[in-house]
């Protein structure tokens, strides 16, 4: 199961909002998932640790049975 949702991850779009907090530190979360939030002392950096975090956020909720994504607006 965890193979085919690898393979999903690679196929699959996400909304990523990026802010820069009071220390100028890149702040990335994706809406649709929970608790899936990082960071990067660059915008690129911060961009490449989100994908990180939104795989690894994928795999721990397929492995709770919980939904893996939450409807936003």
């Amino acid at each position: 199961m965890l193979v085919n949702l690898s393979v999903i991850i690679i196929h699959m779009k996400f909304m990523t909002v990026l802010e820069r907090d009071e220390d100028g530190v890149w702040i990335a979360q994706c809406p649709a998932i929970p608790g899936c939030v990082s960071q990067g002392v660059t915008r690129e950096e911060a961009l490449a640790n989100v994908r990180e975090a939104i795989a690894a956020c994928l795999e721990v909720r397929a492995e709770r049975g919980l939904p893996l994504t939450v409807e936003t607006q």
